[in-house]
């Protein structure tokens, strides 16, 4: 596996963000910002990313401030929530690819809540193309039935007792998501009970972000997501109205195995039945 080089980025409000880079042996062919899921640090990413590094892209794996290993200090003072992410985080590390890779394709992976926020990510124009997984919104009404009883407990009882108990979200130690600034699951809360998730919330400036993308985007969701139904994954591509848009739906028997789920798509087990088939040609073939 590729050794990645950790490295703190700062955004432009001043805050360190915590990334890794991992590097392929020769030429890079291209750059790739991996953005992760809510609450899910970087380290689940490392096989992929190192897998990216294999096939000669620079690949790069990071913590969202107030996470992981962007965590500095108390978590119940850490003052941020998910646009903020969006607006800082992403963009630095946009920027740190570009600065070690200029005028090379760069790509964006985002897993769930990293296909959400890119409308929000002032530096979307210099991608060259965002794959989306296991994306969609996270309206709790409509997401498949796990996940809608889990989000039921999460946002009518957990979130509003805890948080203003601990001053933060104390996931890790319920083995639910994991743990979370105030501000970010507080907004997340907000956007997952609204039909129109965080267009529905933020109004008419969120739909004219997500409208303004023209980034290609193509989206791999995967038909036993315990979380992502069909109807959220439809939801959110549809925001993206002047996208250049592909989607595939994949079900388990399709690649013969038996689960892939939320998260499954990057365990390295999927190395030959997903990653080889499905995620290497979306890169190689991009402009």
């Amino acid at each position: 596996m590729t050794e990645p080089h950790s490295q703190i980025v700062a955004t432009n409000d001043g805050r360190a963000v915590a990334a890794s880079f991992f590097a392929p042996a020769g030429e890079a062919k291209g750059s790739v910002l991996l953005v992760g899921a809510m609450g899910v640090n970087q380290d689940y990413y490392r096989p992929i990313a190192s897998w990216l590094a294999e096939h000669g892209y620079l690949a790069a794996t990071f913590d969202f401030f107030g996470t992981g290993k962007s965590l500095q200090g108390n978590l119940r003072d850490v003052d941020v929530n998910i646009l903020q992410w969006a607006q800082q985080d992403c963009p630095a590390m946009v920027e740190a690819l570009c600065t070690r890779l200029s005028h090379k394709p760069l790509y964006w992976i985002g897993h769930s809540l990293g296909a959400q926020i890119l409308p929000f990510t002032p530096t979307w124009p210099k991608l060259t193309k965002a794959v989306f997984i296991a994306s969609g919104t996270g309206y709790w009404r409509e997401l498949s039935s796990p996940g809608r009883r889990r989000a039921s407990l999460l946002f009518f009882a957990l979130v509003p007792v805890l948080v203003p108990l601990f001053g933060y979200f104390p996931g890790r130690r319920l083995r639910v998501i994991g743990d979370l600034p105030a501000g970010a699951i507080r907004q997340w809360r907000r956007w997952c009970l609204h039909p129109q998730y965080a267009v529905g919330v933020e109004g008419a400036w969120a739909r004219e972000r997500f409208a303004a993308v023209t980034t290609a985007l193509t989206s791999l969701s995967f038909t036993d997501d315990e979380f992502m139904s069909a109807r959220n994954t439809a939801t959110l591509e549809n925001f993206y109205v002047h996208a250049a848009k592909c989607s595939k739906r994949l079900a388990p028997e399709q690649i013969g195995v038996q689960r892939i789920g939320h998260f499954g798509f990057f365990r390295e087990q999927f190395r030959e039945k997903l990653w080889d088939p499905y995620l290497l040609p979306e890169l190689n073939s991009a402009p």
